[in-house]
């Protein structure tokens, strides 16, 4: 059975260029997997987001006497996989921002389907995961070589918006927005603040109501 990783290896770090994610492929098929079946919601009383990789997909690889079931993310053939592969409609439901991080958690770095709901592609960009998309027969052929062979690597070019697998590429698709910040390395907003320090204090230096408070 697969286990999640370390939070040490979750990638990428905060303000890093994602231009290429390359590894192997773990395929979850089926349409409209929504953010209740991607982390159940009895896992979302935390403060920190540590620990949801080992829930992700729980209600589906185990049953209801917690038996491991034949799910993809309970397959060793898949252990150490990188990019998820799905089909329509992937993450909708709820906008919650726990079920791009359990993925991340349990080790996925990329995301490549027929389509995503736009919060969860939105949550996802914010985390430096680019979910990208595919027409249905490429994904089709992706997830047959996955099953077929789980040693296969894959190669995500976001410059080049292709997916190298084995002897076929195929275009892939990405808002440009995302597709921008993400090779920019500007896609977490956090560190992008941060790293503005200097000019938020001046600015704020200049604002009347923000004097006399203390750093």
């Amino acid at each position: 059975m697969t286990s999640s990783r370390s939070d040490s290896e979750k990638a990428p770090k905060r303000g890093s260029i994602v231009s290429i994610v390359q590894g192997t492929a773990i395929p979850v098929r089926g349409n409209d997997i929504d953010t209740d079946r991607i982390i159940p919601a009895r896992f979302l009383k935390v403060v920190r987001f540590d620990g949801l990789g080992q829930h992700a997909f729980q209600d589906v690889r185990f049953d209801e006497n917690d038996s491991p079931t034949d799910h993809p993310f309970n397959n060793a053939r898949y252990s150490g996989a990188s990019i998820l592969l799905v089909n329509k409609n992937f993450g909708c439901g709820s906008s919650r921002e726990h079920a791009p991080q359990a993925l991340m958690r349990w080790g996925i770095h990329a995301i490549v389907g027929e389509s995503f709901a736009e919060i969860f592609a939105g949550n996802c960009n914010a985390l430096g995961i680019p979910a990208v998309t595919v027409d249905e027969a490429s994904i089709d052929a992706l997830m047959d070589q996955a099953e077929s062979d789980p040693a296969a690597n894959l190669r995500l070019d976001l410059s080049e918006l292709t997916l190298k697998a084995g002897q076929a590429t195929y275009s892939i698709a990405l808002p440009e927005t995302y597709r921008q910040s993400l090779v920019a390395g500007a896609w977490d907003s956090t560190s992008l603040l941060l790293s503005n320090e200097a000019k938020i204090r001046a600015r704020a230096a200049e604002i009347p109501y923000t004097h006399n408070f203390s750093a």
